[in-house]
């Protein structure tokens, strides 16, 4: 049993969930917390412990209604979680998730969510998710360090404003309330910044021994920094060839070396307002450690989505050209921040979109364009992902346009070869300016770890 004022022990704090009538009651740890039914007029005063979340019921009616798909604006649908010294009034119909209790949980931003406390070692996400959605992440503030967050006191969060922003993401750290705040929104920050606002202090939680202020970061988990290691001279090459994975989330390093003697490169998520997953594994030490066992990697950005994409996540024919260039301002400041240097490349990830609406693939060609002129003036290698049919095939037929560096193309045709494809004519991007993505999302078993991978054919730009 766990009192409100349990502060950091073995789960970084204890979790509260107190429900309100009404409330539809979500997966915590992979498990559906479920309610009593009581009369009317009774009130559950007890307190049960489930995998460090402690759980208070309040009034409850009749069966379990239907999952809600989206989030409910009526006050008297919401809950009340409480994480260390925060308390947030979560909307219903999302979903909350004990890290601690389920640390292979894979911190999705497509979904409505609430994540509580330290995501483990290797979380199990899809080898690729495009698209966000509004979800928060609240973990001890002294376990993230390693990126830059905006400092507000917990008493003021009623008047916070969050701006748009190119990420679609907000960072906060909470130091009188022990909490670090990650949130995403989808297209308008207005539901996640009204969930913010509406978080108070929670005034019996006192902070413990891991609550105080984290280390100065490690030079090369903070950013750019030395790196101690003597690497191979074909680190320095440009380009790479050979086999190549991605997957959603940064793996952690135990599974990287793992499978190093199965593949050769690798790819990151470095941002982007359509990013799927989050990346706790991903730092400056992570991209140091992963290339000393002699990776090489593709560095790729998951911006805002063409006109007429599946993703919410959209650029317009209107403000396409600036889209671009913004887009290329923040690639280029998150490869700076994991030290990744200029000369290295930056993909961006262009999902597969309705090529044969004319407007809508002119509206891409101007964002290609500006995004290959802006991060070109910024000193990285400008390139792009996307499907054979509709990205690569549109920019290797334009005229008049910047064209990317090299090229990374999506051709689920089973065939691991970059040459002799029937949709990339083989004089586009060559020599050592292709990569084929062969396979979609599968898992694959190496060196006894098992990972949710796309599979690639390289011979292309990497870092």
């Amino acid at each position: 049993m766990a009192s409100q004022g349990a502060s950091g022990g073995g789960f970084g704090g204890v979790a509260k969930v107190i429900f309100a009538a009404h409330d539809h009651a979500g997966p915590v740890g992979g498990d559906v917390m479920r309610r009593a039914v009581l009369p009317s007029s009774a009130v559950l005063c007890g307190v049960a412990l489930i995998g460090g979340a402690a759980l208070v019921a309040g009034p409850s009616f009749g069966a379990e209604p239907p999952p809600v798909p989206a989030a409910s604006d009526d006050p008297a649908d919401a809950r009340v979680v409480e994480y260390r010294g925060l308390r947030v009034r979560v909307p219903a119909g999302w979903e909350v998730h004990d890290l601690d209790r389920d640390p292979s949980r894979c911190i999705r931003y497509d979904r409505h969510a609430v994540y509580l406390g330290r995501p483990g070692p290797q979380p199990d996400c899809p080898a690729r998710l495009v698209g966000r959605t509004e979800a928060v992440h609240l973990q001890p503030a002294a376990e993230d360090g390693r990126a830059a967050r905006t400092t507000v006191p917990a008493s003021r969060l009623a008047t916070l404003k969050i701006p748009a922003s190119t990420d679609h993401e907000a960072r906060l750290t909470l130091p009188d309330a022990g909490v670090a705040v990650t949130g995403v929104y989808g297209t308008d920050p207005a539901l996640l910044q009204r969930v913010l606002r509406d978080a108070e202090p929670n005034p019996d939680w006192k902070p413990g021994p891991d609550t105080q202020a984290p280390p100065e970061p490690n030079a090369r988990r903070g950013g750019p920094g030395p790196v101690d290691t003597v690497l191979s001279p074909l680190l320095d090459e440009p380009w790479a060839r050979g086999k190549g994975f991605d997957t959603c989330t940064a793996p952690s390093l135990a599974a990287m070396r793992a499978w190093r003697p199965s593949f050769k490169v690798t790819n990151i998520y470095i941002g982007g307002a359509a990013r799927g997953c989050a990346q706790p594994n991903l730092t400056g030490e992570w991209v140091d450690e992963v290339r000393e066992m002699g990776y090489r990697i593709t560095p790729t950005y998951v911006g805002l989505q063409a006109p007429c994409g599946s993703r919410p996540q959209r650029f317009t024919a209107k403000n396409a050209a600036s889209q671009g260039a913004k887009s290329a301002v923040d690639a280029a400041r998150k490869a700076e921040v994991l030290g990744i240097p200029e000369g290295a490349p930056i993909y961006y990830d262009m999902e597969a979109y309705k090529s044969k609406k004319r407007g809508c693939k002119a509206a891409v060609l101007r964002f290609v364009d500006n995004w290959v002129q802006k991060l070109e003036e910024l000193g990285y290698e400008p390139c792009l992902y996307s499907s054979a049919s509709s990205g690569i095939r549109d920019v290797g037929r334009a005229d008049g346009i910047s064209k990317p560096t090299a090229i990374w193309f999506a051709h689920w045709n089973g065939k691991a070869d970059v040459y002799g494809d029937s949709l990339v004519p083989d004089d586009w991007w060559r020599p050592h300016r292709r990569i084929k993505q062969y396979r979609g999302g599968h898992k694959e078993k190496h060196g006894g770890v098992t990972l949710n991978i796309d599979r690639n054919m390289v011979d292309g730009r990497v870092y």
